[in-house]
């Protein structure tokens, strides 16, 4: 029940017990998804709570947006939220509370399960709020979440890749990294998580539905793209996609044909920080929309494309397709039409995150072909919302991006050039016949298995003129309103942080006529000392995988030999920062680009960092680098050059820290950290005409 009394309000987040939790999860995991008991009164949750930001500060007003959703099992008890709402901290304001409940839906029914969703209305108000809730009157130390104050903005989570690939060997990862996400939030609340993409990982649907085993093993592709999908079929997806998300999201349980595990604290973690999510390949199926468009239309891809994204917004948006809200919420940009294999209109959304800070979530899955990521019409829509807030709202100083997959990253179109050779056409037969070993293609359309993955990237043949497009759009869209622009992606299972920014001219004394030697050496002195006011510096913050194994060291180091200093345009450069001086153990590495180790990240605002809001504005500026004392140290005594730039300690800047593990089976969940400090654009800037490849 709701407690009389507020004795214990201001108790800190159970990490102990968490800690214990992460341990014992991975002691006799079960053949099946464990269901817990049922509450005192009868009500049977199977999924849930599960929270989700919608927005704050609309229209002019101090409101903060949310829902809550629980999956429940039939029976004549019914779902009740109430709460309670106080201070989040007790230093500086006296405490006040008050209580009330979250009105409730129910907005979906499927076979014995009941969907409902409570929406959350609350008002911001002049500091950091928080709220229990309880569930038919019963309280868990898990079911509670922080609102900033109106005049601040959200400390953010960013992930992605929340799940095992289908062969993964998940004996070396028995630990959560969530439980180190609960334990920064405890020491700086956490007031929205952004899910990148692969949130859940239905790739097992291939052996958990007999009808489709059975389609991909039929050898001619011609006969695969004649299947239809039968009643049986179409029950089958439909009963393991409900049965994926309520046993993933629900307890944390998955089984893969190597392994299985169980993360208790991933709900957990749900039910304390909202999210807000876009989709990739993997929560549909393993490489969905980058596979020949005829292997795409073929009834039984497009199906599972279909009903797959009816199970992502049920669970991932607590939205049914039937409902109003689907297309009118205020948070949507809307396609204006279907996607080509999906039939429903592309979702990317838009929310201000509190004060200074907005996000757009780009929906990089619905419109996707092999030619195409985003419609033309669509991103049109997107920019002509983003001014339009904008323009709203001039105190917003960042703008982060949602991309499932990075966009600032080594180019990798030699390797696609090799596996579309037509000279591997027999070798691809025999392995398609299973003459020679069969993994080396998909069973969808016999192509190359790694294939899909490249075309996936925006650096692929097939994108190229479509990412410098966006990238171009996003670069004149900060500078013209004075916006910094941080893109957050996931997908490739290992972490770095790609960048803009504007060209530094190695020899400005014979540079072409377009620069004077004085104009180009003024430029190099900017773009070294203050990157606050480079308007084509944007950062690519890829952090991935949360859940998923890294990829191995060789191919890291592949990576790292393909990245090199690449000009955008005559004025920019792009390169991967060389951040990873030190292993997650302190030791010296040499791949200072990319860690191939699980990760997630964090953004806060330095001014609401408990790490440097007594710092901010001192003339301060820090090399990206570990949190290490030595390597602090050794980053302090290194001259600035075209890779390596100091970045300002200001009161707006966007402290981002790669938070990577360091031993997979550490059940304390320990992290070694990985920051760069992103300064506000100061000022608003017109860029020369300049051209860029692939660009007309």
């Amino acid at each position: 029940m709701i407690s009389k009394t507020n004795d214990d309000w201001f108790e800190p987040i159970p990490i102990d017990e968490y800690i214990l939790l992460n341990k014992h999860s991975s002691d006799n995991i079960p053949d099946t998804c464990p269901i817990d008991e049922a509450l005192p009164d009868g009500l049977d949750v199977r999924c849930g709570p599960i929270l989700r930001l919608l927005g704050t500060l609309e229209n002019g007003e101090s409101n903060y947006r949310g829902s809550i959703m629980l999956v429940v099992k039939k029976n004549e008890i019914k779902p009740k939220i109430t709460f309670k709402i106080g201070n989040a901290s007790n230093e500086e304001v006296e405490p006040t509370f008050e209580n009330g409940e979250f009105p409730s839906v129910l907005f979906f029914e499927q076979d014995e399960f009941e969907f409902w969703r409570f929406n959350i209305n609350l008002n911001l108000v002049e500091y950091e709020q928080k709220i229990q809730y309880y569930i038919n009157g019963t309280f868990k130390k898990s079911q509670q979440f922080f609102i900033p104050a109106v005049n601040e903005s959200m400390n953010v989570v960013s992930f992605s890749c929340n799940g095992f690939s289908l062969g993964t060997d998940t004996s070396n990862y028995k630990s959560s990294l969530w439980l180190d996400v609960l334990k920064k939030h405890a020491k700086q609340h956490y007031h929205v998580m952004l899910g990148g993409g692969d949130q859940i990982y239905c790739d097992s649907i291939k052996i958990k539905s007999s009808l489709l085993e059975e389609w991909a093993n039929e050898i001619s592709v011609h006969k695969k793209r004649e299947w239809k999908v039968s009643d049986d079929m179409l029950k089958q997806f439909e009963n393991y996609y409900l049965h994926a998300y309520l046993d993933w999201f629900g307890k944390g349980y998955w089984v893969g044909t190597n392994g299985k595990t169980l993360q208790k604290i991933f709900p957990l973690t749900m039910a304390q920080i909202p999210s807000v999510n876009i989709y990739d390949d993997h929560d549909i199926i393993d490489g969905f929309g980058s596979y020949a468009d005829a292997t795409m239309a073929q009834d039984v891809f497009a199906t599972i494309g279909n009903v797959a994204y009816k199970y992502y917004m049920l669970f991932q948006h607590q939205i049914s397709l039937d409902e109003k809200a689907y297309s009118n919420d205020p948070s949507w940009i809307l396609g204006n039409k279907q996607g080509p294999y999906i039939k429903q209109p592309s979702h990317s959304n838009f929310m201000r995150l509190g004060k200074e800070i907005s996000l757009v979530g780009i929906d990089c899955r619905t419109e996707r072909k092999l030619k195409q990521i985003v419609s033309p019409s669509t991103y049109n829509l997107i920019f002509q919302r983003l001014n339009k807030e904008i323009k709203q709202n001039p105190e917003t100083k960042h703008l982060l991006v949602m991309l499932g997959v990075p966009i600032l990253y080594p180019r990798l179109v030699w390797l696609e050039a090799i596996l579309t050779n037509p000279v591997l056409k027999p070798i691809k037969k025999l392995a398609a016949r299973g003459i020679i070993n069969r993994g080396l293609v998909n069973e969808f359309d016999g192509g190359v298995e790694v294939l899909d993955d490249l075309n996936d990237h925006w650096c692929s043949k097939n994108h190229k003129r479509e990412r410098n497009e966006l990238i171009k759009n996003l670069m004149e869209f900060g500078a013209e309103n004075g916006v910094r622009i941080t893109i957050l992606s996931g997908d490739v299972h290992l972490c770095c942080i790609g960048r803009l920014k504007s060209k530094y001219y190695h020899h400005p004394h014979s540079h072409p006529l377009h620069l004077s030697s004085d104009e180009a050496e003024n430029k190099n002195f900017d773009t070294l000392n203050h990157p606050q006011t480079d308007a084509r510096l944007i950062f690519n913050v890829i952090s991935s995988a949360i859940i998923n194994a890294p990829p191995p060291s060789a191919m890291a180091s592949l990576l790292d030999r393909r990245s090199k200093i690449h000009h955008f345009n005559k004025d920019t450069d792009e390169d991967i920062i060389p951040i990873f001086n030190k292993d997650t153990d302190g030791s010296q590495r040499d791949n200072l680009q990319f860690l191939n180790k699980r990760n997630w990240s964090d953004l806060i605002l330095a001014k609401q960092s408990y790490l440097y809001k007594d710092q901010v504005d001192q003339g301060i500026s820090k090399f990206p680098s570990s949190l290490f004392d030595d390597d602090l140290s050794q980053m302090e005594k290194r001259e600035l050059n075209e890779r390596y730039v100091k970045y300002p300690l200001l009161n707006d800047s966007l402290v981002t820290t790669l938070h990577v593990e360091n031993d997979g089976n550490d059940f304390e969940a320990n992290t070694a950290s990985y920051e760069v400090l992103i300064p506000k654009l100061e000022g608003k800037y017109t860029f020369d005409s300049a051209p860029i490849k692939h660009l007309a």
